[in-house]
């Protein structure tokens, strides 16, 4: 389990994390709604772990070669504004957790209820 200042931590790099993708110049990130779902950040500092979900699933490999890319820049802002002594190195996770369950909502969704004529009239 995390400390409560792990948690805080995590939480400050996820907002801050937010408004930076916005000032990242390459196309890749640029024209993707991208979603922040979690942070984990290491005890240490060393390495944060950010999990990524996107709008457009078909544009997300390109677009997390585009995190990778913008990495250093990332750390490099993210050491600054948040005054950490160790900028975490980021590491960018694929989180489908959105798309799988807009999937299963969907299958739901299609699923045609059947009422048992029995159980209406008992």
């Amino acid at each position: 389990m995390a400390s409560n200042r792990i948690l805080l931590i995590n939480e400050e790099i996820q907002k801050e994390l937010s408004s930076l993708l916005r000032t990242v110049k390459d196309p890749r990130v640029q024209d993707v709604m991208i979603s922040i779902t979690r942070v984990e950040t290491t005890p240490d500092l060393r390495y944060t772990k950010v999990y990524v979900s996107f709008l457009q699933s078909e544009k997300a490999d390109e677009a997390m070669k585009g995190l990778k890319s913008a990495a250093g820049y990332l750390r490099r802002q993210l050491g600054q504004n948040l005054q950490l002594r160790y900028a975490p190195q980021i590491v960018w996770a694929l989180d489908d957790s959105i798309t799988y369950g807009a999937k299963m909502l969907k299958l739901i969704n299609s699923l045609e209820v059947k009422h048992d004529e029995e159980s209406e009239q008992g």
